[in-house]
């Protein structure tokens, strides 16, 4: 996420400093170095000597270092925690109340719904996981504070410089073009979407309106895309004939994501997602034509 949304911000002519630890050997940032409003520093969002001066110069923070995902989160709960709570916990102690957060958190900690009625940000957190427990307890600190937007974000899709795989859409795509086949466990559960870059243009419009949308949570996605994981794996199909589906009766999300998402308050701040899912899955289509053959595989 953090490399479209620094192009997206430089291209509305802002100043952007990343702090990051680059963990994955990532290179997604080299096509920025050559512009003048880009800087770029080594370093962990836990570490106080790293993080004080870029808070002394920032008039936005948005904190994207996290561990994310439920698998992630259990792997190594502690450093979850610390990353995704404490190292909240630090940016708030030093930052200054008219320095503005936008705080991207995850629908997912709206918990076991039952999949029939909507979402709305009045609805009760309720998250199953340590991800959503970690990523919601920090909003709850955040939202107690003045100069805050969180974000409550859909499950997102698209290319991107570093893409997740893991993501529902993007795995959907990939598993339809290399593998030709979908199992699927809890096929009518249903979560709602929302595009990459159209969750960078929502960053951008927070900050921009910042005046009117502080000390609220806003659930961000696709209006027309609350769909089961059946319904979103035949609209992969339409792209790919030869997928084929199969439902399992093992297998659970360890989120227990099953409702359907209101973005209505969001709208009504003036902002409404315009990539669609179809969009995605043609750009995938065509990136995963880019990723060439495993490299574990000698196919």
């Amino acid at each position: 996420m953090g490399s479209i949304l620094c192009e997206h911000l430089l291209d509305r002519g802002y100043q952007v400093t990343v702090l990051d630890t680059l963990e994955y050997g990532q290179h997604s940032l080299f096509h920025l170095c050559a512009e003048p409003r880009f800087d770029f520093v080594f370093g962990d969002a836990r570490n106080e000597q790293a993080l004080a001066p870029l808070m002394q110069a920032a008039d936005v923070i948005i904190p994207l270092a996290a561990v994310v995902g439920a698998g992630a989160c259990d792997r190594d709960p502690s450093r979850a925690k610390s990353v995704n709570v404490d190292a909240i916990r630090l940016l708030t102690r030093l930052r200054s109340p008219n320095q503005l957060i936008v705080y991207p958190n995850t629908n997912s900690g709206y918990g076991t719904k039952s999949g029939a009625s909507f979402c709305t940000e009045e609805t009760p957190l309720d998250p199953i996981s340590l991800y959503g427990t970690t990523k919601c307890q920090a909003e709850l600190e955040l939202l107690q504070l003045s100069n805050v937007i969180t974000l409550r974000l859909a499950t997102v899709f698209g290319a991107s410089p570093r893409p997740r795989l893991d993501l529902l859409v993007n795995h959907f795509v990939y598993a339809a073009v290399t593998d030709g086949y979908l199992v699927l466990f809890e096929k009518d559960f249903k979560r709602n979407y929302i595009h990459i870059r159209d969750v960078a243009d929502c960053f951008v419009h927070c900050i921009e309106n910042a005046a009117k949308m502080t000390g609220r949570p806003y659930n961000a996605g696709l209006d027309d895309a609350n769909l089961s994981k059946i319904e979103l794996a035949e609209k992969v199909k339409q792209y790919v004939p030869r997928l084929y589906i199969q439902a399992a009766a093992i297998g659970s999300d360890p989120d227990k994501r099953n409702y359907i998402v209101s973005n209505a308050r969001l709208r009504e701040a003036g902002f409404v997602a315009k990539r669609s899912l179809d969009d995605g899955i043609r750009e995938l289509l065509i990136a995963y034509r880019m990723l060439g053959r495993h490299p574990l595989k000698n196919v």
